[in-house]
């Protein structure tokens, strides 16, 4: 059973829950942000902190002006686009979308924290519970009803900044072997659209490793996605020092894409790692939405889809628990 408390950090009303394993604070007025994601067997704190205080100035304005921090949810767009077609056309949309800069609604019932929030620009009522599955693992459910008489298309995306180490691992399915850029600082990858091979996008450089963490001082930047169907919902970060493993698990039915932000310093000077599973492809709804690559609720309906996270401490783990 998970219990919840209501309280105060850095001046914001946050909810801690808590199992015998795991310990996660929510801001429900910062966009339902995930401030802390803890492992009480071990004591990691597994999201990452900047030094700016917790917050955020509102609606439309920039991600990058904001803290840093936590884990926020990216929806209907991560990049600021404007809807391209009818009834919507040219409404613009803001920066890594609208609901992680607009206070959220919070109810607790049973040991479960459920809340929603409403679109301002567009006819949604986005809602996501949180659960447990078993003591190690915490289900995330989600659903978005469109309130409009005409199809919606949206793209949502995950985006938690993990703290890392160098020398990480990233760890996704055998099967993926190539990367479609979205952005890399400086144009070490190249520019968006581009097409590398993973985890080696070079072959001359093979020090070169995208699925290991890079030092802070590496001062790079990139964001990419996996090319093609996803063969299982599933990338986990492996830390080989305290042999502790975070595992992302999705449904690759409603959830068919999966990128990965790492960020060693390039942006802003902050470390994190962020694996993003989402439902559109190249942070861009009106790309997304050219390229057919996005996902659709019907007029009236909803779309339900769910994330896990599972926290494991295990000798030379390193795979998929089952």
């Amino acid at each position: 059973m998970l219990h919840w408390e209501q309280h105060q950090m850095d001046d914001q009303e946050v909810w801690t829950g808590t199992n015998s394993m795991i310990q996660l604070t929510i801001a429900p007025q910062l966009g339902s942000k995930v401030i802390s994601l803890k492992n009480l067997k071990t004591g990691r704190e597994w999201l990452s902190r900047t030094d700016q205080p917790l917050g955020n100035k509102g609606y439309a304005s920039s991600f990058a002006d904001n803290d840093g921090s936590g884990w926020d949810e990216m929806f209907p767009t991560i990049n600021a686009c404007h809807y391209p077609t009818f009834p919507w056309q040219g409404v613009e949309l803001p920066d890594h979308g609208e609901v992680w800069s607009i206070p959220w609604h919070v109810i607790v019932h049973e040991g479960q924290l459920s809340s929603d929030v409403y679109g301002v620009r567009m006819p949604y009522h986005l809602k996501k519970s949180y659960s447990f599955t078993k003591e190690q693992r915490l289900r995330i459910d989600y659903s978005v009803q469109n309130l409009s008489s005409f199809p919606f298309s949206f793209l949502w995306a995950a985006h938690p900044l993990f703290q890392v180490e160098e020398g990480m691992e990233i760890i996704v399915p055998r099967e993926l072997d190539t990367i479609v850029v979205s952005y890399s600082q400086d144009g070490r990858l190249g520019q968006m659209g581009d097409i590398q091979k993973w985890p080696i996008p070079f072959a001359d450089q093979g020090q070169t490793r995208l699925n290991l963490v890079e030092a802070a001082a590496a001062r790079t930047a990139e964001k990419y996605y996996f090319q093609g169907e996803l063969p299982e919902g599933k990338a986990s970060l492996y830390d080989p020092v305290t042999e502790e493993q975070l595992t992302i698990i999705f449904p690759k039915e409603k959830v068919p894409y999966l990128s990965i932000w790492a960020n060693a310093g390039g942006y802003q000077g902050q470390y994190h790692v962020a694996i993003e599973p989402a439902t559109g492809f190249l942070d861009d709804l009106s790309y997304a939405m050219e390229h057919k690559a996005v996902a659709v609720v019907e007029a009236q309906g909803t779309y339900d889809w769910f994330i896990e996270i599972e926290l494991s401490t295990a000798k030379k783990i390193r795979h998929f628990p089952s």
